[in-house]
């Protein structure tokens, strides 16, 4: 299953710190931004999660996201 997510999460640092949040989370996933995508795009590969909880993650640290139609 692979998702992908439309962040405003601007900066590497953020980037970096989210992706050691959600490998937590989820360690089997493979987990990478895009920054340099106008959508600032996170992708997800595992298995089996649940969009919403990512969604949640990003949105308890004051960031938004949603699923990219």
């Amino acid at each position: 299953m692979i998702e992908i997510f439309k962040t405003n999460v601007k900066s590497t640092m953020q980037a970096e710190a989210f992706l050691a949040l959600l490998h937590r989370q989820l360690p089997s996933a493979e987990i990478n931004f895009d920054l340099e995508d106008c959508d600032n795009i996170l992708r997800v590969k595992d298995e089996k999660f649940c969009s919403l909880n990512i969604i949640k993650i990003l949105e308890d640290n004051g960031f938004e996201c949603e699923v990219l139609e």
